[in-house]
């Protein structure tokens, strides 16, 4: 049914930036809250950012707090995570998940991940 495919991800140097897409397809993409996760070896999954259906609305871990930013175009059925001033810690596979009407429900959609390795 649903589908998310993330894409942008790769290495980069410490203070480097990315910019990562979601992108939907197989749902009504403005029906839904989005929201990007991350995981780094050895640990658990840790919500990074959501945005609400018409994009009024985010919310962003502290970890992560004015240096990444999420944002989302309903017309190309797309949500975005750029990410600045990226950290060693950062290095992750980042997860984007599609939530209908809000972010406080449950995951319907999850891509399958990208890569963000952040290293000198």
């Amino acid at each position: 049914q649903g589908q998310l495919v993330e894409s942008g991800g790769g290495s980069v140097q410490p203070g480097g930036s990315l910019r990562l897409s979601c992108a939907a397809s197989g749902f009504t993409f403005s029906r839904y809250a989005m929201t990007w996760y991350r995981q780094a070896p050895g640990k658990e999954r840790e919500l990074v950012a959501s945005i609400t259906t018409g994009g009024t609305n985010t919310k962003t871990a502290d970890s992560v707090k004015g240096r990444f930013t999420i944002s989302r175009d309903n017309a190309k059925n797309t949500a975005y995570l750029q990410m600045n001033s990226l950290k060693p810690e950062d290095t992750a596979v980042y997860y984007c998940s599609a939530q209908r009407n809000s972010w406080n429900g449950p995951h319907d959609y999850w891509g399958q991940g990208t890569q963000v390795t952040v290293s000198s």
